[in-house]
């Protein structure tokens, strides 16, 4: 058994939440904790009888809020804490490191750092965004995530550690599901575009370029310079969708909300 809690945030997974698990199983984890908003696809059936223990709570509005009430409210036993959505998966490789390594970690590190990889469309993504380092387990009690409307960042306690561990975010809806789940996340990123409240500085960086100039200019980084054409369709749907397509969108919305703020301050 790993001296490990994951806690997964679900709604209506039915589709990934037994991959999750399934893949998870190896790692023998101490807790495993499914944090279930309302599903009616039956995620919570499938997930009691993977052996993880679900707990429902309404949505709060953001993933931050809901996972920092999950900190605050499981008997979490563990020493140390692992966020993973329903469609994510740690390599073979990770889950042997962290069963052999974990224990192992000293003390004044609060943070584990692991590496992002990602599929879509059924295709791996192997240029232009991949290796994203990002923390997602922390010793419990160091850490939470800040309030923050988009790119949520785990804040924590102590140092922090790169590890060789490597989750995949492989998302099997359709294009259309992802889509209109990305008209949702324009919103509230070009509320963010418009206030200034970004954790990241690149993002800031990002949003002095003109609008739209800075979206055509962003997929052609990623996708020549940095090569994404190499990864073929896949990489086309990726860089094309994610990296053009979610960015106009953006810069849609924030000419919306400027417009609006125009009209109040002359009305």
């Amino acid at each position: 058994m790993t001296d490990l809690a994951v806690i997964i945030l679900t709604r209506d997974e039915r589709l990934h939440i037994c991959r999750c698990l399934e893949r998870l199983a190896p790692l023998a984890p101490r807790q495993v904790f499914v944090v279930d908003c309302l599903s009616t696809d039956g995620t919570q059936t499938i997930a009691r009888n993977l052996g993880a223990t679900v707990v429902e709570h309404e949505w709060p509005g953001l993933q931050s809020a809901q996972f920092n009430w999950a900190l605050d409210n499981l008997p979490i036993e563990a020493d140390w804490v692992l966020r993973l959505d329903a469609d994510e998966y740690l390599t073979t490789a990770s889950i042997e490191w962290l069963r052999g390594n974990v224990a192992q970690v000293p003390d004044d590190v609060g943070a584990l750092e692991f590496t992002l990889e990602r599929k879509f469309m059924g295709g791996e993504i192997r240029h232009g965004t991949n290796a994203i380092p990002m923390v997602r387990m922390f010793r419990r009690g160091r850490g939470r995530y800040a309030d923050t409307l988009m790119d949520e960042r785990i804040v924590f306690g102590g140092g922090k550690l790169a590890v060789p561990v490597v989750f995949y975010d492989d998302n099997l809806n359709t294009l259309e599901w992802w889509k209109e789940k990305h008209r949702g996340y324009a919103k509230r990123e070009a509320r963010q575009a418009v206030d200034g409240t970004f954790q990241d500085a690149r993002k800031a960086k990002y949003y002095s370029l003109p609008p739209y100039f800075r979206a055509v200019t962003y997929f052609s980084v990623r996708y020549f310079l940095k090569l994404g054409f190499l990864d073929g369709i896949a990489g086309w749907r990726w860089h094309f969708w994610q990296g053009l397509w979610y960015r106009w969108l953006v810069d849609i919305e924030i000419g919306k909300l400027k417009r609006q703020h125009t009209k109040s301050s002359h009305s």
